[in-house]
This record gives structure tokens, C-alpha cells and sequence, in this order.
């Protein structure tokens, strides 16, 4: 039941979810509730359970920070030279014009300014330099995908 789920509920939150960065939360919640009733039909709990426990047992992402975990990993494909190119011409590193404390972080990216809070902000190439830039400084100097996939899940993961 579990895979079934997955694969069939699962892979549609997570196609494109980068998109819906910056969205309003009523977007987001509706996304939640198909997760958390997923989570539910695998468990066969009732509505009236809490569904943190259940979603943990699982090690599922809450729906945010799945969006969150997506933009940070194609983030760091920037870095890792792995990113599609239209998807690199949108983020500049951010290099300072004179020296700063800042400047021996060679990890971050530059965001650029927007004018509207509703288009210009949730816009990837605003969401995603905030969104990298707000990670741990040991999470974005991760030497592979796969100790930074892992690190990051640690760190997104709901206590």
C-alpha cells in the first residue's frame, strides 16, 4: 500500500512542486491534506489522529519544506556544475565588490531585488537564493548529493 501510494500520490506532489515556492498557504494546505490523508489510508488511522507521528514513522517531508528540500537540491546542482543551464542562468553567485566577513563564503547566491511581494518574489530566481541562502553553512559546503540530500532531510525534518 505504502509503494502504491508513493508512486501514485506521492510523485504528483513532488512534479514541479519548485513552482510553488512563495505560494499562498491555503495552495500549500490543500497539497498537505492529500499527503496527510495518504499517510492516514497507509496507517488506516482515523481523521482524528494526529498525523505528525504518522508522517514521521514514514520520514515523509511535510509538503513545505518538500518544496524547500527540491530548490535546495537544484541549487546545489549549480554549484556541482549538474544543473540544466536555463536553470543556472537564473542564479549568480553572490561575489562582494570589496572585502567582507561574508566573502570566504563562496556558497551563496546573490538575490536579486523584486517590486512586487505577489509575482517578483515568488519568482525561482528570488525564492531559491532565499531559500539556500537561509541553509547552514556546513549543509551548502557538502562534498556530495548525497551527504548534502541526507543533511538537508535532517535538518527540514519537523522536531
Amino acid at each position: 500500500m505504502a509503494t502504491l501510494l508513493c508512486a501514485f500520490v506521492l510523485s504528483r506532489l513532488d512534479y514541479c512542486n519548485s513552482i510553488l515556492s512563495g505560494s499562498p498557504n491555503y495552495i500549500i494546505e490543500k497539497l498537505q491534506r492529500v499527503q496527510n490523508h495518504a499517510a492516514r489510508l497507509i496507517f488506516r488511522s482515523s481523521k482524528h489522529d494526529h498525523i505528525t507521528p504518522l508522517l514521521q514513522t514514514l520520514h515523509w517531508l511535510p509538503v513545505q519544506q518538500r518544496i524547500q528540500f527540491k530548490i535546495s537540491t537544484l541549487c546545489f546542482r549549480n554549484f556541482d556544475l549538474s544543473s540544466p543551464s536555463y536553470l543556472s542562468d537564473l542564479l549568480d553567485v553572490y561575489s562582494p565588490s570589496r572585502s567582507l566577513r561574508s566573502s570566504a563564503d563562496t556558497r551563496l547566491f546573490r538575490i536579486p531585488s523584486a517590486r512586487t511581494k505577489t509575482y517578483g518574489q515568488r519568482t525561482f530566481s528570488y525564492q531559491a537564493p532565499s531559500i539556500w541562502n537561509q541553509l547552514p553553512h556546513s549543509l551548502r559546503h557538502s562534498t556530495s548529493m548525497q551527504s548534502f540530500k541526507t543533511s538537508l532531510k535532517t535538518h527540514l525534518f519537523p522536531h
